[in-house]
């Protein structure tokens, strides 16, 4: 079988150029000088708690597990019992983890001609505050451990005669931080020494840096969220300050939940190479480069006038997708034909709490986030074949967010605070399709549950009191008091403990007390791989579940 032109980017001339975005000291004009990355910081940038072997169970990442020969890697990783590359050698994976580096690379070296060389120092468990303080260096002295790895590296580049030029630095760090108490509260001041004293010490005064976002989405993001904000903060003070600095999001990518309900703030395999792609697309942009396949609905596909039918989907982690990719989708009966972008339907979408948006309307298709997509194509198929006028349907989802994000009054987290976001879309969904002149039907909102929930007593136990929360206050500021409501739900993680709390019952409840409320239990869905996030062939399914049950109650 042909693959369809969106899995070889480069070959179907999606690589748009925009020379108003570079900045300067970084460009895409030198194809001879060695651009040089460095990645630094603690253990998810060390790739802790995944595993090379896993990488195959990820068909956009297949191979990733095999050296690059052709970049260039110098690392120094680890605390105690450090791992060292002893100069230039081959890039690959390091004591079978994966790191960001991996899927960075592969990435940029698909768009630039330039050669590339990264630079690893990274371990575990170590502070800003101390291990990697720039004038007072405690524990593990990370600051001029990594300045004496990267000058050395640097040298042996000199050494054989590589013109070469740094480029960037990828900074991940500051979970240690939150647990004391004077590094939590100063970690902004402390970065934005830090950063100074790199430019200085590098005699790199340009130098960019790209700052990761915390891992959010796993259980130190619900029991630790006051300190996890407090870590940002300092980080978006200094992003927000300085123009050669980045605030990278990356609480969106893939996250396993171990057993029984960990991992604490770890990515795991999937996350750390959505975590890399996520610092290859902001350096990208950086100089001028974005790679994304044009998706125009060249034509409009409803008659000025008539009614539109408008479905919004609404959720977390799998109603996002993050574990259902197109290139197994392609392997399931009738698969193939979900892939087609269908210009019959018009489609909106706000993913990962805004890190990917559609470009106004599009045709309903695969949308090119990750390689991955969301149960709207196979419930678009069941929904388009069974009623009668046109149909439109608008996303928002963050697979990083837990319910209490979506509620009207949100957490002490405001940056995490979807509820006005979500609200502001539907609203722009519905007013942009009056505006061509159509009468607006809005079906209903099909929420799918929130996953991460399910795995934190405090949250589980809210759940449900929440969701019935965001509905009522959903109407009264959207002006519908009607709205129809679909909340699907999976079972719940499966802990003795947790099992005490009745969330699927606690649910029914509160549906049967409404009218416009249907509870959809999805229940027979494949079993997952990992706890929680549904595959490829259990999206397809759960989207023409949730079909039924609107065709059901409609």
């Amino acid at each position: 079988m042909k693959r369809p032109c969106f899995l070889s980017v480069l070959a179907c001339g999606l690589l748009l150029w925009s020379p108003a975005l570079s900045v300067s000291g970084q460009d895409n004009e030198d194809h001879e000088t060695m651009r040089v990355f460095i990645f630094a910081g603690q253990s998810n940038m060390v790739g802790s708690d995944s595993k090379v072997g896993d990488i195959k169970r990820f068909p956009p990442y297949a191979g990733l597990e095999n050296p690059q020969e052709k970049v260039l890697f110098n690392y120094c990783i680890g605390r105690e019992n450090k791992r060292r590359s002893e100069g230039w050698v081959a890039l690959q994976p390091v004591n079978k983890v994966v790191g960001p580096e991996l899927s960075f690379a592969r990435k940029i070296t698909r768009h630039i001609q330039a050669p590339v060389g990264i630079i690893k120092v990274a371990a575990g468990g170590t502070h800003l505050g101390g291990d990697w303080n720039p004038d007072d260096p405690i524990g593990f002295k990370m600051y001029p451990l990594a300045l004496e790895a990267i000058r050395q590296a640097l040298a042996g580049l000199d050494e054989k005669g590589i013109k070469h030029r740094l480029e960037g630095f990828m900074w991940h760090q500051g979970e240690n931080d939150m647990f004391n108490g004077d590094y939590m509260e100063s970690y902004g001041r402390n970065l934005k020494n830090f950063l100074a004293s790199w430019r200085r010490d590098l005699r790199a005064p340009d130098l960019k840096f790209y700052i990761g976002e915390l891992c959010t989405k796993t259980i130190w993001g619900m029991d630790l969220r006051p300190r996890m904000y407090a870590i940002s903060l300092g980080q978006r003070e200094v992003t927000s300050s300085d123009v050669r600095a980045e605030y990278v999001p990356t609480s969106h990518v893939g996250a396993e939940i171990g057993r029984p309900v960990g991992l604490h703030y770890h990515y795991g395999t999937l996350g750390q190479l959505q975590h890399g792609e996520n610092y290859a697309a902001a350096y990208l942009r950086t100089i001028g480069l974005t790679v994304r396949s044009p998706r125009p609905l060249k034509k409009w596909p409803y008659k000025k006038g008539s009614a539109v039918k408008l479905f919004i989907l609404a959720g977390h982690r799998n109603m996002e997708g993050e574990r259902a990719f197109v290139q197994e989708l392609e392997a399931l009966k009738g698969g193939a034909a979900l892939l087609k972008d269908n210009p019959l339907i018009a489609y909106r979408y706000n993913l990962g709490g805004g890190y990917y948006r559609s470009r106004g309307w599009e045709p309903l298709g695969y949308t090119g986030y990750y390689d991955t997509f969301g149960p709207e194509l196979s419930f678009a198929r069941k929904i388009a074949g069974s009623i009668e006028g046109n149909v439109a349907i608008a996303k928002f989802t963050h697979s990083g967010s837990q319910i209490i994000d979506w509620t009207p009054e949100g957490s002490m987290a405001k940056s995490r605070h979807i509820y006005p976001k979500f609200i502001q879309f539907v609203e722009d969904s519905i007013s942009e399709l009056s505006a061509k002149g159509h009468e607006v039907e809005v079906e209903g909102v099909f929420y799918h549950m929130g996953e991460n929930d399910m795995s934190f007593h405090p949250y589980r136990k809210e759940a449900a009191a929440r969701v019935q929360g965001i509905i009522e206050q959903s109407r009264k500021d959207l002006k519908r008091p009607g709205l129809r409501w679909f909340v699907s739900q999976q079972p719940p993680t499966d802990v003795e403990n947790l099992n005490k709390l009745d969330v699927v019952g606690n649910m029914a409840g509160i549906a049967s007390g409404s009218p416009n409320i249907f509870h959809l239990k999805a229940f027979d869905l494949p079993p997952q791989e990992k706890m929680l996030v549904i595959t490829t062939a259990g999206i397809v399914q759960l989207g023409e579940f949730i079909a039924r049950g609107y065709l059901k109650n409609r």
